[in-house]
């Protein structure tokens, strides 16, 4: 009797990106554990949009947003540069927390991360979606402010 498994096609780049190129086992917490973990020094690497963590975000100390996937006119699209920007910010041996929206693109970051000798990775598992359906604290990013030119009237010379 063999596994089988059911993916759906919008699925399937990223459960090939799991089932197919992961060395190492990927553990996935729940969102409790990853709090006490947040809160005893791990780092949190979001892994969704600028815009999806922008509208809001778990609450840590030591939090990181670099996008895995990118959202294309084409459809989604892995960051390319994913392993490059954790490894400039992170090391191997750092206490990391991989998640996401809801636990899919955080699972297969997590699995790359393993892949390249990171050792400490946890998958946040059900992501920020089970974050807040647990009452955990979020933090919203203020919106960006563009500085409109200041407005300098002519004042019409005054007599000496």
């Amino acid at each position: 009797m063999g596994v089988s498994f059911v993916v759906f096609p919008c699925c399937f780049f990223l459960f090939s990106l799991i089932y197919f190129s992961s060395g190492s086992e990927v553990v996935t917490i729940h969102v409790n554990e990853a709090k006490n973990l947040l809160q005893s020094g791990y780092r949190y690497i979001d892994v969704r949009t600028v815009e999806e963590f922008e509208k809001g975000h778990v609450e840590a100390a030591n939090i990181l947003n670099i996008p895995y996937l990118f959202i294309t006119p084409e459809g989604r699209v892995k960051n390319p540069e994913f392993l490059k920007e954790v490894s400039s910010l992170c090391k191997e041996e750092d206490r990391l927390i991989v998640g996401c929206q809801s636990g899919v693109r955080s699972l297969a970051a997590t699995a790359d991360l393993l892949k390249i000798g990171f050792k400490n990775v946890h998958d946040m598992g059900g992501g920020y979606l089970a974050w807040v359906e647990n009452g955990h604290p979020i933090k919203m990013e203020e919106p960006k402010k563009i500085q409109e030119p200041a407005i300098v009237e002519d004042k019409p010379n005054e007599e000496l």
